[in-house]
């Protein structure tokens, strides 16, 4: 959570560099494609971080810790990448894009796995949580793969 708050400080001292460079006031600045690719990447950015919040927590507390912990370092890289590969040309940060939508979805189906194991050991008494710990911890290492 830390990290996050980190990284959106980050972005947004970017944005702020990048609005001294501007000579208009306001956020209409027309001409500044620059000005309007660090807004848009940081709003991209912002918009993303409850999600992953989310996420990220679930599947902590009801999966596994280590690799949820990893997953979600991974996504703050990826995010980073994301966010500097937005002010390039656009396509520069389709990879980052798509790399954290991965993450994300690892970090969701975490979250089912917890659940469902909860609910086998509600109804049937059975318990496959060092089954799932171990599945996602070999899973994970498989995140770093573009």
């Amino acid at each position: 959570t830390l990290c996050v708050v980190f990284l959106t400080a980050f972005f947004a001292s970017k944005l702020e560099n990048e609005s001294k460079h501007c000579n208009g006031k306001g956020f209409q600045r027309p001409g500044s494609s620059a000005f309007d690719r660090v807004y848009t990447a940081n709003q991209n950015c912002g918009h993303a971080y409850p999600t992953f919040l989310a996420v990220l927590w679930c599947a902590g507390l009801l999966c596994s810790q280590a690799p949820a912990a990893f997953a979600g370092l991974m996504y703050l890289f990826v995010r980073q990448k994301y966010f500097v590969g937005y002010l390039g040309e656009r396509t520069q940060s389709t990879p980052g894009y798509l790399f954290g939508k991965r993450i994300i979805l690892f970090l969701f189906l975490m979250s089912l796995a917890g659940i469902f194991n909860y609910y086998l050991i509600f109804f049937f008494g059975s318990d496959f949580e060092m089954h799932i710990k171990t599945i996602t911890s070999a899973i994970s290492p498989l995140l770093l793969i573009p």
